[in-house]
């Protein structure tokens, strides 16, 4: 049978030892064999986040964890700054008007960053503003945040600095205790190599002292009712039983590696395919890319859409497409999670297939040369 690709931004590839410790007989989760496999599988994530800070774990996509860090630390007309450069910090946005939060809005063109010196004056002229929301990696636009610096100037308020570490958890910079970060936000199928279906938030001491005082809504995402289940080593309701099995799993052979060592990997990967796109005379669409994933101008005349389907259905390779306005314009290629060498090779072998056949004009194998020359250890 004929290997497929998935080069997609999430879900991403699962390693097969975890697929196999997923496919083991399910257990029941109010039991000590349960409890002790969500320990480990906590405090491997803590090593992951570079945190000391509870994080909990919801049966949900990422956006119920997104939502969660809005509905336990604010009230009513309260007003917090959102960073928008793409899908998902608008979602930031959507989900605190959906609950009546006044929200202040950064907007910045999608694939650049946020100048911290933006946030900083934005901060000084709302000195109120609950909380600063923003993303690590803008996954629309491949994009990568600079939150250590971001981190540094919401510090020195009052505010809560909460971050979207989606996608970029694992495969770009992220300190959490270090950088200041509040509340982080993750989920289950990108970095950490495992299916859709768990989100996670890592909650500081300064965030508690907002929780407390929280008035919105919430039952199932209440920080409260998870931080009441974690000191025993549980969760409120259902756990994902399989996931968390495959999450332990997956967190160990992270940290085997070292999380230093991995995000590296993904460094490395990521420069290959850019190396890749600019040899064959493709541009790189971010002016911050990330090492999680990464966005390519689709050429003068083809729509980019057309790539992706041509890679699909006669290579077996999936890349991701663009979002909104870059719909047509964009491909996505991932690096993270169980994303390797030969995962990334292989596709852009495809891809030059494809675009030959599209009519695109260049040197073939130009792009694979450069892509291994940008692989082979120094």
């Amino acid at each position: 049978m004929k290997k497929s690709y998935l080069m997609t931004p999430g879900p991403t590839p699962i390693p097969e030892e975890i697929r196999l410790e997923m496919a083991k007989p399910i257990i029941h989760h109010r039991t000590k064999e349960y409890q002790a496999i969500f320990k480990d599988a906590t405090e491997g994530l803590k090593k992951i986040f570079k945190t000391s800070n509870d994080i909990y774990t919801f049966t949900s996509s990422g956006t119920g964890a997104m939502e969660a860090s809005i509905t336990n630390v604010l009230s009513p007309g309260d007003k917090i700054i959102v960073v928008r450069g793409g899908k998902f910090g608008e979602r930031f946005s959507e989900i605190a008007g959906a609950y009546g939060v006044n929200v202040v809005n950064i907007d910045i063109e999608w694939g650049t960053s946020p100048e911290p010196e933006a946030i900083k004056e934005v901060l000084k002229k709302n000195p109120d503003a609950k909380g600063v929301y923003t993303t690590l990696c803008e996954t629309s636009t491949a994009t990568v945040y600079d939150i250590k610096l971001i981190g540094e100037i919401v510090r020195a308020t009052n505010a809560l600095f909460v971050v979207d570490v989606i996608s970029g958890l694992g495969a770009d910079d992220f300190e959490n205790d270090a950088w200041g970060v509040d509340i982080a936000i993750c989920g289950s199928q990108k970095g950490l190599m495992i299916p859709p279906g768990l989100a996670f938030s890592s909650v500081s001491q300064k965030a508690w002292k907002a929780v407390e005082t929280s008035k919105l809504p919430k039952f199932y995402f209440n920080f409260k009712k998870y931080k009441k289940a974690y000191l025993n080593t549980d969760t409120p309701f259902t756990s994902a039983i399989t996931l968390v099995i495959g999450l332990k799993r997956a967190v160990e052979t992270i940290n085997m590696e070292g999380i230093d060592k991995v995000i590296a990997r993904h460094k490395k990967l990521a420069l290959a395919v850019r190396e890749a796109a600019n040899a064959i005379g493709l541009e790189i669409f971010s002016k911050s890319p990330s090492s999680a994933v990464t966005a390519v101008n689709a050429p003068k005349g083809i729509d980019a859409d057309n790539i992706i389907k041509l890679l699909k259905t006669e290579f077996g390779v999936t890349f991701a497409g663009g979002q909104e306005n870059l719909k047509g314009k964009i491909f996505r290629v991932a690096h993270m999670g169980g994303i390797d060498e030969e995962h990334t090779l292989e596709s852009i072998k495809a891809l030059e297939q494809a675009l030959a056949k599209l009519g695109y004009k260049f040197k073939q194998g130009a792009a694979l040369a450069a892509a291994e020359k940008a692989l082979t250890p120094t």
